[in-house]
């Protein structure tokens, strides 16, 4: 790591406190439109901070106790994508209701038959006058229930190769004949969804990009997707950390069990590893460097690192830990329960374990690739589907 924050006196950290002084309870809105929702991004969207400034800037949040807007896909995915390829309408429509939280969004990717191979995927999208009739179903769709807008990828010309023959939409989720099932889990409740598309009509307004250069806009939406469920907490950027475990622990008066404190030692190191990580990718664009190995392998750290963490805040619960309101160490806190039983999806979202192990053995080690897919019929010799075929979609 290679660089240091401004001190108490820099300029822009006093603007920013001045703002925050100001403005003591923002709005989402006041938030996105004073550009520290995404301020990375350009003006009038963001603030065209630098990593640095984008640092200060967070610590000056945190530090007044702030908290941007929650729309994990929309800032996360969506709206970059949006401002690469979108039209100045579609911009000035969705980005700033999108980085307000005034508009959730959803991704409408992942089909039953195309789930890490998402470049298989069925659904169709055929130009009728000046709209497209979009049919199909898509699978695993978060929020999908609640969310406002999707982004779509559908296959607009079934004649071309799999990877050119694919457009990228805008998707108004109330738009008829468009049906939301919800896919229940072992939490109690429901985040992912069912997504049946009935010859749904949309707009041409709706086309981000050019018509069948979808894919390269998938990847930029998948980059983001990569970036955002590698955050700090433990559950895909949110929730509690490693540190917040120890913390508490430390709060209840420390552990003398022997092997539970080698646990807890274990886990500050990943937690450390990980901090690490970060910290160097935040240096590679602070020399402005691109972002190098240090991204997949941070997502494919962090989405098992997750697990450990709920995994010992439930075994320092006790008997206890049979109770959904129950909390490590004697504290009542239903985040614990809730995270250990959603912490085995960590490793399966946004693309699974194996699939970022493939790309980090092949593009990183230098490895072999797999057999070609064109070849076997997107089969390994074993008669299970191949691992490069597993891993086009984080192509």
């Amino acid at each position: 790591m290679d660089f240091d924050l401004p001190g108490e006196d820099d300029a822009y950290r006093s603007d920013i406190r001045a703002w925050i002084e100001a403005n003591p309870r923002p709005t989402g809105r006041a938030l996105a439109e004073a550009g520290l929702v995404a301020p990375h991004w350009p003006a009038p969207w963001g603030r065209d901070a630098t990593p640095i400034q984008q640092l200060v800037i967070d610590a000056e949040l945190r530090r007044a106790g702030l908290s941007r807007p929650v729309n994990p896909i929309g800032i996360g995915w969506a709206g970059p994508t949006i401002l690469y390829a979108g039209t100045d309408e579609q911009k000035d429509r969705y980005l700033m209701p999108l980085l307000a939280g005034e508009e959730l969004w959803c991704q409408l990717f992942s089909e039953p038959e195309a789930g890490s191979d998402l470049a298989g995927l069925r659904t169709r999208a055929v130009r009728d006058g000046d709209e497209w009739v979009v049919s199909g179903q898509k699978i695993w769709t978060s929020i999908g229930h609640v969310a406002k807008f999707g982004i779509l990828i559908a296959r607009t010309d079934p004649d071309a190769p799999k990877h050119t023959g694919i457009s990228y939409f805008i998707c108004p989720m109330a738009t008829p004949g468009i049906t939301v099932r919800p896919i229940p889990d072992m939490t109690g409740g429901h985040t992912f969804n069912e997504v049946f598309l009935d010859e749904v009509r949309l707009p041409a307004s709706s086309l981000v990009g050019d018509v069948n250069a979808g894919w390269s806009l998938a990847k930029v939406t998948l980059g983001n997707e990569r970036v955002s469920l590698s955050g700090e907490g433990a559950l895909w950027g949110r929730g509690p950390t490693a540190g917040d475990l120890i913390e508490l622990v430390r709060k209840q008066g420390g552990c003398s069990d022997p092997l539970v404190r080698q646990r807890l030692a274990r886990l500050f190191t990943e937690s450390e590893i990980l901090r690490l990580i970060r910290l160097r990718t935040v240096t590679a664009a602070v020399q402005g460097r691109p972002p190098g190995a240090e991204a997949s392998v941070r997502k494919a750290l962090s989405d098992h690192h997750g697990q450990v963490i709920m995994g010992l805040a439930k075994d320092l619960c006790g008997p206890q830990g049979m109770l959904s309101d129950a909390g490590p160490m004697g504290a009542a806190d239903p985040q614990w329960h809730y995270g250990y039983l959603f912490a085995p999806a960590l490793t399966i979202g946004g693309g699974t374990s194996e699939v970022q192990r493939n790309i980090i053995g092949e593009r990183v080690l230098g490895l072999p690739h797999d057999i070609d897919v064109s070849e076997s019929g997107g089969r390994s010799p074993l008669g299970r589907p191949s691992p490069s075929a597993r891993g086009a979609a984080q192509a």
